[in-house]
Parts: C-alpha cells; structure tokens; sequence
C-alpha cells in the first residue's frame, strides 16, 4: 500500500513540475518578469548566502507527504496530501500527534497556517479552503479558493495571508475571507524564481521551499526581491531517500531564530539554525 502511495507520489510531483513549469493565464509566455500581472518588480537585489547548521534531529513519520508545517506556541502543525492520504496533524514536536484529522478524497491537503483560534488549510486543485479549530482541528467552515493551494503563511503585522500556487507568484489575501488583495512577482538578482511551494512568515519577511530543490529563499514582499538563498542539502542519507521526498516544510520556533524542516516521506525532521554558507 505504502509502495503505491509513495509511486502516486512521485506522479503527482511531476504533474505539479509540469504545471508550474507554465506561465500563470495571466502572464504572456514571453513576459518572464510577469509585467502582465501588474504586480511590483523587484530590482536586482544582493542575496545572502546561508547554511542549515542542524541542532538537534527529531522523528517523522515517513509516511506523511507533507504540504505545511507550522508552530504556535510548543503545538507543532502538519498538513499532508495526496488524494485519500491527506491529513492535519497537531502536537508536540519529534511526538505522535495528539490531533490527527483526515481529509477524504477526492481533496488533497496543502499549506496550513494558525490565526490564533483557527487555522486555514488549503487543498490543491480542489477550489476549497477549510477552516478549522485550532485546538480541535475540527472543520468550521470551507471557503470558495479559485487557484491552486500550495503555501500559505500569516504576515500578522501587515493582517493578510501570502499565499503560493508554484509559480513566481506571491498573492496577498484577507485571512477571513481569502478574497485577493494584492500580489508581487518573486525575482532572484532579477530572475524569477519559480515552484514556490510552501511558506513560512517570520516578521516582514516570507521564507519558501523552491519545489523539487533543496533549497528555501527569504523574501522581502514588499518587493518580491529575494534576500537570501539557504542551502537545506545533505540532511537524509541517499538511503532514505525516496520518489517524491522533497524537501517541503518549514516552521519557525517561536521566541527563537530556529527553524524546523522536514520534507516530503521524510524520516526525521530537523531543528535548524541558519548561518553563513
């Protein structure tokens, strides 16, 4: 069964590849800096370079295809996908899951993120946002959501959601209703940096996992205008690598400047410092 899932896996990364490999409908093929969206373009930027310098390992569950990841307080959050396998989970870190809530197919489970009492979980390409109880993960409610679902992450300051949808794209959204707000094409020394999948909100800044890669981005999106590119490699073994197991969560450890990130099948996740490449 588990040989199945992970083959179904693999499948579904490369459809998602193939998709995000096109340019949004709103984009002309030959408008790479995605004038056409109207969004604001980054000028060339100086990126930092930096490292994961791992601090401590913790367990995973290997079978979880994971979509978000995200703490608040000492609960750690996941949300898995694949049609029939997707999952919330909710509890302490490197520990069995004290909530575990399933989604049934067809919907397939994407990026999470907590507003206090509630939580958000988005779906791939099944047009629906869910709200759920924090404590409970029970469902309130599900919300209309026209694109794909692929990160979310909650900028408190600024009270809006950025979410991604595996293109360059980074679109701003009220966290009540997920109506559009604004949106700013991501760009990279002023290249555009594509397969943004999920995401993590520190501050003014949005960390992403640049899908199929091993490597997250820091980006300032009052620009879209990467500041930083951090090497994630060399955390699994070649042995416990698997279809489909790409590196794909990170989540900030509130009141410190540490990171958790596992991926996709991953055995072990890994607290994390980031330090100079």
């Amino acid at each position: 069964m588990f040989e199945r899932v992970r083959r179904a896996a693999g499948a579904v990364l490369a459809a998602a590849l193939l998709l995000a490999s096109r340019p949004p409908a709103d984009r002309a093929p030959d408008d790479p800096a995605g004038r056409a969206m109207g969004g604001r373009q980054a000028a060339a930027h100086r990126v930092e370079h930096l490292r994961v310098k791992v601090l401590k390992t913790l367990p995973h569950d290997p079978q979880a295809f994971t979509q978000g990841l995200e703490m608040a307080d000492a609960t750690l959050y996941e949300s898995t996908g694949l049609s029939g396998a997707s999952s919330v989970r909710a509890g302490p870190p490197g520990k069995p899951p004290a909530v575990r809530v399933a989604l049934s197919a067809p919907l397939f489970g994407e990026g999470i993120t907590v507003l206090g009492r509630t939580l958000w979980q988005l779906t791939w390409r099944n047009r629906t946002a869910i709200e759920r109880d924090a404590k409970t993960l029970a469902e309130l409610r599900r919300v209309p959501y026209a694109d794909d679902g692929w990160g979310v992450c909650l900028q408190r300051a600024r009270h809006r959601l950025v979410t991604s949808d595996g293109s360059s794209r980074l679109t701003f959204r009220d966290p009540r209703s997920l109506a559009k707000t604004g949106e700013v094409a991501v760009t990279e020394e002023g290249r555009p940096v594509t397969e943004l999948n999920e995401l993590e909100c520190v501050g003014a800044a949005v960390y992403a996992n640049v899908l199929p890669t091993d490597r997250i981005v820091r980006i300032d999106p009052a620009t879209g205008a990467v500041t930083a590119s951090i090497d994630a490699s060399g955390l699994l073994r070649d042995d416990e690598r698997v279809p489909g197991s790409t590196l794909n969560g990170i989540a900030a450890v509130p009141g410190t400047d540490q990171f958790l990130i596992t991926g996709k099948f991953w055995p072990r996740m890994f607290r994390v410092a980031l330090v100079p490449a």
